[in-house]
């Protein structure tokens, strides 16, 4: 049997790089070392690990000598720096930045819908937008059951998934407008507290986001299918953590509400939060600080024939980032997928 490997976290002083140590710990990810890595700044300052605290080192090129496993949760310029940087060094990337996750030589999974396609990584794997994690949970099932033909999703999305300064921010206007002040803003364009803002990241050629588009294209790549159709609309709103999402499906195969609660309810990392006569639905109170993703207010659209809305709701920190990489992680080991030596 092969050792345990040696862990690092990259970015591990940011909210996601901390989930990611925690969430090594929660899962009992077997290991024989795990090393927490960031920039010069945060050098020598000390993270949790369990019941330990690990002494954060610099990243540079050649943080990842005898490293089998590295967690990147740094930012995209910083994964295309060194990302390539680890893998020359012999050890496996489960990147959670949006750098390689269209690259058609990069595996994009979630272990619920597409854990085959970690067989041909070739050392760096993604990690799908928050977003779309939470979605094509809840969707890998029904396609498989019915065939997805259409999917029509908005969001409505935690500042938490902006990182900690938005964070700040919303706890900051809150107490200015409390106060009887004027918010300031530098993270958003606009204030978020008691607002909703319709842009998550820039605006493209096609006047859509880059948010929204990254849910149109990594959905199709996730589950294997370009002809499922996709259009978002992704609202940024003044929650602190949890990604809502209201979707509505066509498929190709009637599925009632009911059997699509059946489904759903045997489904992997799925959790069916539906019993509204007892106002019982997915929300982010709920879901904040699970592993699962809830869906409720499962419905058949009664304006075409094959139709069904539902309301998805994740932790964007565990499902969304953390969670998703660490069962990233659990594959590549079980499957003997990490160059371990």
């Amino acid at each position: 049997m092969k050792k345990n490997p040696v862990v690092a976290v990259v970015g591990a002083t940011g909210a996601v790089g901390r989930e990611m140590l925690d969430t090594l710990v929660r899962r009992n990810f077997p290991h024989a070392e795990v090393r927490a890595l960031a920039s010069s700044r945060s050098a020598g300052t000390k993270v949790e690990f369990g019941s330990k605290k690990l002494t954060v080192q610099e990243l540079t090129e050649d943080s990842f000598n005898g490293v089998d496993l590295a967690l990147f949760s740094a930012g995209g310029s910083t994964s295309e720096k060194f990302a390539p940087c680890a893998v020359k060094a012999g050890c496996v990337v489960v990147d959670n930045s949006s750098a390689w996750r269209m690259d058609p030589n990069v595996p994009l999974v979630v272990p619920e819908v597409n854990p085959d396609d970690l067989s041909w990584h070739k050392g760096i794997i993604a990690n799908p937008n928050c977003s779309t994690i939470q979605m094509v949970v809840v969707l890998k099932p029904l396609h498989d059951a019915a065939r997805i033909k259409r999917v029509v999703v908005s969001t409505y999305q935690a500042v938490s998934g902006t990182g900690q300064k938005a964070i700040v921010e919303l706890e900051n206007q809150v107490r200015q407008l409390f106060n009887g002040q004027e918010p300031t803003n530098s993270v958003y364009p606009h204030r978020i507290a008691f607002n909703c803002l319709p842009q998550i990241d820039v605006f493209l050629d096609n006047e859509y986001t880059k948010e929204e588009m990254k849910m149109v294209l990594e959905t199709k790549k996730i589950m294997g299918d370009d002809s499922i159709r996709v259009t978002a609309t992704t609202v940024r709103v003044p929650v602190f953590y949890g990604h809502s999402e209201s979707v509505n499906i066509e498929t190709e195969k009637k599925i009632t509400a009911r059997e699509a609660r059946v489904i759903l309810a045997q489904a992997p990392g799925v959790r069916v939060f539906d019993n509204p006569g007892e106002k019982i639905y997915p929300m982010p109170i709920v879901a904040a600080g699970e592993d699962d993703t809830f869906v409720g207010r499962i419905r058949e659209d009664e304006s075409i024939e094959n139709g069904l809305n539902m309301f998805i709701v994740a932790d964007n920190i565990r499902k969304g980032a953390a969670l998703n990489a660490v069962q990233i992680a659990e594959v590549l080991l079980e499957r003997n997928l990490l160059r371990v030596s």
